[in-house]
């Protein structure tokens, strides 16, 4: 019996969007671990402990695109990857504010990259969440 928390193929746009939401993730998961020093450099000084809080968005993140393979799993890793998305907004914000920290950067990508991040999470949810228009389907 099929469980009715897996999803039905994805269509190729999904599939495409699946892939891409796969290659940020497991490129970036890996990034954290490969570029600490960099990644605990974004990390706003209100967050306690930014080492641990890179390693512990990195591995999450690589979680979840390991989750994103199998249709069953899909769904959840979608929430999941959408939430972190989300939790890692004030590292993207605190760039925004203090532009000078990273002159590497030019200022457009660093205000990009917000409303970059509301795309992002569309593109996770739909590519993870079936077929139609509800993401309850």
């Amino acid at each position: 019996m099929k469980s009715p928390y897996s999803l039905p193929r994805p269509t190729p746009a999904r599939r495409l969007a699946l892939g891409f939401v796969f290659l940020w993730f497991s490129i970036g998961g890996v990034c954290h671990f490969v570029y600490t020093a960099s990644f605990v450099g974004i990390v706003p000084p209100s967050i306690p402990q930014a080492l641990a809080a890179v390693y512990i968005s990195g591995f999450f993140e690589l979680l979840g695109a390991l989750g994103l393979i199998p249709r069953h799993t899909r769904r959840y890793a979608g929430w999941g990857l959408a939430a972190l998305t989300v939790a890692v907004t004030p590292a993207n914000v605190f760039m925004w504010q203090h532009p000078e920290r990273f002159p590497s950067i030019p200022l457009w990508l660093l205000f990009v990259r917000l409303p970059f991040q509301a795309v992002l999470i569309l593109c996770i949810l739909w590519s993870t969440h079936g077929r139609g228009r509800s993401m309850r389907s």
